[in-house]
């Protein structure tokens, strides 16, 4: 381990102000107005590094019919957001131990409403494409940023519980951006979002500027071996996004190019992690994911966050199938801001990280019952029909963001600080690229299901048949006042039941998609109770074998001093006389 080189002196802190880890600001005393000022920033930075990218998710069929995007340039703006944001936190970490946190954010958030005001002038792909990446370097800083504001609120008794608020804020942006679009919309195109962007980002450019953390350790933390490890792992992860956002657009076996992608992906990440393998002193601690308690965190962070996709995907693609515009969704997401907000209070208050399993479980219960209730919609189904399932899966995304951090941190930080950086990223990938890696399953499973089905169901349509021959009847009938040639007519009645069919055939596969969503989410509850049940086993027959040793220890203890002979006595209760010194006794 190298020396550590102080940039800067560190202050003369008590004891209960030093930073708790490397990069973090102190935790001084602040007075009641400051700690709300600090809660009302954290707030803020929060919601801008996730609401630009929600108002972006929400909008893309109107920005990409604005615009005039094919669907595969749309899914390259998704690429974008998700590559800087994942990877950002290679630089974000130890840029904030060397140089501060505040400059990284005053860089990131300049750039990225400098950007939304240049892509309002230029207002081409191109342009937007440079926006998104700078949304999710904006993203990446925030999320931080908030997380530290937040930690300043209150005294440092409740760490882990504003931990919770902090890492939670950012998560109420996608049921913001879906209450506030159709009012931005109202007003105009595209244009509305981007300007609402950017006023966001100098908002908190300002707040960030005004309202300054407290002082931390700047020691030099950079290596020049680090930019080689960034330099291979940024474009690895780049294209590995790629190849998830293009499959279902390009579909995967028709497009040789995601094979090269996938590929180019598997070198430079390989080539990467090769080189942090053989390094002194590491960006990541690669021999960390040979353990098995972060292999079992990294199979639970990621089902946990492909569950959530059931509400971003899911019920909002079937939704968005049936007609449902984001004015008829507003209420529906009002359900969801409210449900996560409870979640993530609730969170706060009970948190602790003897309670941190505890938690998870029941946001993993929670998440379960949801996609469960969602299994048998019907294309009758509206958004209010999805109020109860909704809000409790908004209640779990609400509850398991905060425990799944402490304990990733936690079990990095077995390991030493050092670690910091891998837990980090760690959680940062399996969050992200669990999100768009669920999106790309669940879609996959979804289109081969919706084929599948509109197969069947128009082997089924005969129009010699009286349902079927009376229903085309009725709806030529239907026509009659606008189309007077009757085979025109008839043909129109014939291509409205086809889009019937397959709208049905949609439906049907989004209840499949809901189905396997809750089998896995039941499954993995059932794997998480047997494995807290053995470990409890473990525990218990742990502490029985040492209470046993214990008592064993004791009694042999006992039974000899029952029965040695003083030294100093003889057989017959005379004194006997002194032994005489020995080689060991000598030796003492």
């Amino acid at each position: 381990m190298t020396e550590t080189v102080y940039l800067r002196r560190p202050p003369d802190w008590e004891e209960h102000e030093k930073p708790a880890l490397p990069g973090s600001p102190a935790m001084l005393s602040h007075a009641p107005w400051e700690r709300v000022c600090y809660a009302l920033v954290a707030i803020l930075v929060g919601l801008t590094g996730g609401l630009g990218n929600a108002l972006f998710s929400v909008n893309l069929p109107t920005i990409q019919g604005q615009m005039g995007l094919t669907p595969s340039e749309a899914a390259w703006l998704t690429g974008a957001y998700v590559t800087f944001s994942v990877t950002a936190n290679l630089l974000v970490y130890k840029f904030r131990q060397q140089y501060g946190m505040r400059l990284f954010t005053e860089i990131s958030l300049g750039l990225y409403a400098l950007l939304c005001v240049l892509h309002l002038v230029l207002g081409s792909a191109q342009s937007l494409l440079w926006l998104r990446g700078a949304s999710g370097l904006a993203a990446a800083a925030c999320t931080t940023l908030a997380t530290l504001y937040m930690l300043q609120a209150m005294p440092r008794v409740h760490v882990l519980k504003m931990l919770v608020l902090g890492v939670g804020i950012s998560q109420l942006a996608t049921p913001l951006a879906w209450l506030l679009s159709p009012s931005l919309l109202d007003h105009g195109q595209w244009h509305n979002l981007y300007w609402f962007e950017a006023g966001l980002a100098l908002m908190s450019f300002a707040a960030v500027v005004l309202l300054k953390l407290p002082a931390g350790v700047q020691f030099q933390a950079f290596e020049k071996r680090d930019f080689l490890s960034i330099a291979l792992l940024m474009p690895g992860v780049g294209l590995l996004v790629a190849v998830l956002v293009q499959g279902t657009t390009r579909w995967w076996f028709d497009a040789p190019e995601l094979a090269w992608m996938l590929i180019g992906a598997m070198l430079l990440l390989f080539g990467g992690l090769y080189h942090e393998h053989h390094r002194s002193n590491p960006l990541l601690h690669t021999r960390w994911f040979t353990q098995s308690a972060t292999i079992r965190f990294v199979i639970g962070a990621i089902v946990l966050r492909f569950l959530t996709t059931e509400q971003s995907y899911g019920v909002v693609g079937m939704l968005r199938t049936l007609g449902m515009t984001p004015d008829q969704m507003q209420p529906l997401f009002g359900v969801i801001l409210a449900g996560m907000l409870l979640g993530m209070l609730l969170s706060a208050l009970t948190f602790g990280l003897e309670r941190a399993g505890t938690q998870l479980l029941a946001a993993l219960l929670l998440l379960g019952v949801a996609t469960w209730l969602d299994f048998g919609r019907t294309s009758l189904d509206r958004p209010a029909d999805f109020y109860v399932s909704q809000f409790l899966l908004a209640m779990g995304s609400g509850i398991f963001m905060g425990p799944l951090m402490l304990l990733g941190i936690v079990q990095g930080l077995k390991n030493g600080p050092s670690h910091m950086l891998t837990a980090i990223i760690t959680i940062s990938m399996t969050q992200s690229l669990g999100g768009l890696a669920g999106s790309a399953l669940l879609g996959t499973y979804q289109i081969h299901r919706a084929q599948a089905y509109s197969v069947a169901l128009s082997q089924q349509i005969n129009p010699a048949e009286p349902q079927v021959a009376q229903r085309l009847q009725l709806q030529q009938q239907a026509l009659a006042s606008q189309i007077t040639d009757p085979t025109l007519r008839a043909a129109q009645a014939t291509a409205q039941l086809a889009q019937v069919v397959r709208r049905e055939a949609q439906v049907r596969a989004w209840n499949d998609v809901f189905r396997v969503v809750a089998l896995v989410a039941f499954a993995y509850l059932a794997w998480s109770l047997f494995e807290a049940g053995r470990a409890r086993r473990a525990s218990r027959l742990e502490a029985i074998r040492n209470a046993r040793h214990t008592a064993e220890t004791v009694a042999e203890v006992g039974t000899d001093a029952a029965v040695e002979p003083d030294p100093g006595i003889d057989a017959d209760g005379d004194a006997a006389p002194p032994a005489r010194a020995g080689p060991a006794t000598a030796a003492a």
